[in-house]
């Protein structure tokens, strides 16, 4: 999540990284570059075995999922913003100015199509449509031959706004996707029909600043539920059925939801980290030991919790009671987006500075 227009630069000094007793291990495998992210947030696509990944400058790259090494590279001539996603040998990117891009297995192009602003997440596919979000507020749904439009959603924006990376999620031909002033909806992917609409938050406080309560999380759709989490609001369930409210608690999200078998756990303002029950929303630990570190979205690996900071240090917690047992350096860029789960114990980590790491952790 890009905070910059609801946060100061300045604010509580972050928390210096003390020495602890490792219980695991955390090794890099290999090591690539996508070129650096600028202002915007990139995340690994995964498709045959294989990584894309993007930066700022237009460059996209497949690679090795084993060795790291590059299989193609081109340059899209665009200044990307957005992706990647990577499904059934299309391979799709967003630009700064709208562009939505569509490469082929090989990295040849297929289409391209405009949206209305840029693109800030990465679009997601299924059933022969790609689902693009764009700065705006609208979610438009391309057809994923040719790139025509299939639809357009317009959702209603408060005046003042988080600049979130949160894309959306799709399930069972349905997208679901938070939006800004506390709200998720549910749509056909088929028609960009409004299905249903669900409160996460409500809008509280004297200023328009303590009002803001986006969305900033991808709904998690599991087990007939879509849970997201808010900024200054709520973490919510909701069934994906009717929309139906299963549970809610407060909390204050800054980034997305790291989901297991058990437990969800997200990061708040003051760069905790939190596990809370999956059917309850009941609260099972909190780990103090980052605060203010600007941490990543999380990701729920094996039985670790793992979270990147603004050093570019990844962070290993143990599930069970949120313990640090491993900690491992990178190129010293921010880790915004969540690490990639890849396989039983192994991370794939893309840093603000364009490096790739595929992790181990044992």
């Amino acid at each position: 999540m890009l905070v910059a227009a609801c946060t100061k630069s300045s604010g509580p000094k972050p928390a210096e990284l003390t020495d602890f007793k490792p219980k695991a291990i955390a090794k890099v495998a290999w090591k690539s570059s996508a070129g650096d992210s600028g202002s915007y947030v990139f995340s690994p696509g995964v498709w045959d075995g294989d990584f894309f990944v993007a930066g700022y400058d237009g460059r996209l790259k497949r690679i090795d999922a084993a060795k790291g090494r590059t299989r193609w590279q081109t340059d899209t001539k665009a200044k990307l913003s957005g992706g990647v996603e990577a499904f059934d040998g299309t391979i799709v990117v967003g630009s700064t100015k709208g562009a939505v891009l569509a490469f082929d297995a090989q990295g040849k192009p297929k289409w391209r199509a405009q949206v209305s602003s840029e693109v800030l997440s990465a679009p997601a596919i299924s059933d022969g449509i790609v689902v693009v979000r764009s700065g705006d507020g609208r979610i438009h749904g391309l057809d994923a031959a040719d790139g025509n439009r299939r639809w357009e959603y317009i959702a209603t924006l408060p005046s003042l706004l988080i600049r979130t990376d949160a894309g959306v999620a799709i399930e069972k031909g349905v997208v679901y996707a938070g939006l800004p002033g506390g709200k998720m909806i549910a749509l056909g992917l088929s028609t960009g029909a409004l299905l249903w609409e669900a409160t996460v938050s409500q809008p509280r406080g004297e200023t328009e600043l303590e009002r803001v309560t986006d969305v900033v999380s991808v709904p998690v759709v599991e087990e007939g539920q879509a849970c997201a989490v808010a900024f200054q609001g709520r973490i919510a369930c909701f069934e994906t059925q009717r929309g139906t409210l299963s549970w809610a608690r407060n909390a204050s999200g800054t980034g997305g939801l790291g989901v297991d078998d058990r437990y969800f756990y997200y990061v708040d303002e003051a760069s905790h980290l939190n596990a809370i029950d999956r059917e309850s929303g009941a609260s099972i630990w909190k780990q103090e030991l980052l605060a203010h570190r600007r941490l990543g979205s999380p990701a729920a690996v094996s039985k670790f919790v793992v979270v990147g900071d603004f050093e570019g240090y990844l962070h290993v917690f143990d599930r069970e009671d949120g313990s640090i047992v491993a900690r491992l350096s990178t190129d010293g860029g921010p880790i915004t987006t969540a690490p990639l789960p890849v396989g039983q114990g192994n991370v794939l980590v893309q840093t603000r500075e364009g490096s790739i790491y595929a992790i181990t952790i044992r």
